[in-house]
């Protein structure tokens, strides 16, 4: 793990954060700039929401998506979403979808993504980190 630096994280790292997982706390408080996808923030919304303890969820991902730096999509994004899964259709290495939207968000903004899903290895020009 790099000391400083630009995250994205990845909604394993937002879980395990929610875990209270004493080395993602450790890297946090590490690192330079910290943001998280739109995307992330919906795919927790939807765990909230199918979750035994809805209110309780939802309000801790309102809280944590209102202390948080939220990055959206945007024309720019559409243009790295469409070249990313153009690329891996041709390598025949398809990656679920919302995570092509988190790929694209990371190397839009040129951020190091913050995942423990290893098949974000297979996208170009994105640079992961593992926490």
């Amino acid at each position: 793990m790099a000391v400083g630096g630009r995250y994205l994280l990845d909604t394993n790292i937002v879980i395990a954060l929610f875990a209270d997982e004493a080395a993602i706390r450790k890297a946090l408080v590490a690192a330079e700039e910290v943001f998280v996808p739109s995307v992330v923030v919906g795919e927790l919304y939807y765990g909230a929401w199918k979750s035994e303890r809805q209110q309780e969820n939802v309000a801790r991902i309102d809280e944590f998506a209102a202390d948080s730096v939220v990055l959206g999509c945007d024309t720019e994004t559409a243009r790295q979403y469409g070249q990313i899964k153009s690329a891996l259709r041709t390598q025949g290495t398809p990656v679920p979808e919302n995570d092509i939207w988190i790929a694209a968000i990371a190397i839009q903004h040129d951020l190091m993504l913050v995942t423990r899903d290893e098949h974000f290895g297979q996208v170009r020009g994105l640079r992961t980190e593992r926490w």
